[in-house]
């Protein structure tokens, strides 16, 4: 039987494994589009040195900030790092932890958390562009959240539980048993996920341009280690979304012990369910043109309605 102090161990082991490989999702996704666009680009490991580079620099800070300004940053990884512990990486749970960590509803909670911050500190510093990108990340989290919910519970209607671990080991056996409502789901979560982290046709990651950018609109004053911070929140985020997609859809290859060959396996079906979902976000960022963003909320809204009606179909 797992005990508290088990569940603890493999908890900080599976977060230290998705801080660890995060920048190489990026990394992997940004070489992927350059090849379907037929560019070289850069090395996957590159996300690796800009956050070596940044820890290097030095900060510098608006004269309208306030001390809280510097205390953004931390936050935000704080908050990100916090979400990675609750998703099973590789291990799934025998049976509810004496801890409360795991449940879905707190890992939207904590993601919802670092936007807000983010943007307090984007509107903090004073900048116009800061405001700007914090009033439309807002507006996409406004419409991402309560989608995000819907689709959440419509999975756990079936599992019993919120918890996505117990969630992810209960649905394993019906991992290619799919019904109708789990298609919808797992549509409005594939909008939902480029909505999250930042993709084409919602956001771009790879630009600064001032009328298209929202997420890195909030990120211009920060500098430094600071920014490094969020840069690195940016990317367990991704994973994090990534993660999510697989535990609730794809909850195959989780180890139940630690014996070598279950681990072996585990880290491959992680490998594997990673870089099926971000080939997917490098198949669409390299097939659509993004949105105007004032036809980004019809976008998002169809997700909205797949997770209404996948939930709908759930209780009816």
């Amino acid at each position: 039987m797992e005990t508290t102090l088990t569940h603890v161990a493999r908890t900080v082991a599976q977060a230290a494994l998705v801080v660890l490989v995060a920048p190489l999702v990026t990394g992997y996704i940004q070489r992927l589009k350059a090849r379907l666009q037929c560019r070289r680009g850069a090395s996957p490991w590159q996300p690796y040195r800009d956050l070596a580079k940044l820890l290097r620099k030095g900060t510098v800070q608006s004269d309208t900030a306030s001390p809280f300004f510097r205390a953004v940053p931390v936050l935000v990884l704080a908050a990100t790092l916090t979400a990675a512990t609750m998703l099973p990486v590789l291990w799934a749970p025998a049976r509810a932890a004496a801890l409360p960590l795991g449940d879905a509803i707190l890992l939207v909670a904590l993601l919802a958390l670092a936007r807000f911050l983010l943007a307090i500190g984007a509107l903090d510093a004073g900048g116009a562009f800061g405001g700007m990108g914090a009033s439309r990340e807002m507006t996409v989290g406004l419409l991402v959240e309560p989608a995000l919910m819907l689709t959440v519970f419509s999975v756990a209607v079936t599992a019993g539980t919120t918890d996505v671990g117990l969630l992810a080991a209960r649905r394993e056996a019906l991992a290619l048993s799919w019904a109708a409502p789990d298609l919808l789901a797992l549509f409005a979560m594939l909008i939902l996920a480029i909505a999250e982290t930042g993709r084409i046709p919602v956001d771009n990651p790879d630009t600064h341009l001032e009328l298209t950018m929202l997420h890195e609109g909030m990120l211009l004053e920060h500098s430094g280690p600071g920014l490094a911070c969020i840069v690195l929140a940016t990317h367990v985020k991704q994973l994090v979304t990534i993660l999510l997609v697989a535990a609730l859809f794809l909850p195959l290859g989780l180890a139940r012990g630690a014996a070598p060959a279950e681990l072996a396996l585990a880290l491959a079906a992680f490998a594997a369910k990673v870089a099926l979902v971000a080939t997917f976000l490098a198949l669409v960022e390299s097939s659509y043109a993004k949105l105007r963003f004032f036809r980004v909320p019809h976008f998002l809204g169809l997700g909205l309605v797949c997770a209404f009606l996948a939930l709908a179909l759930r209780v009816l």
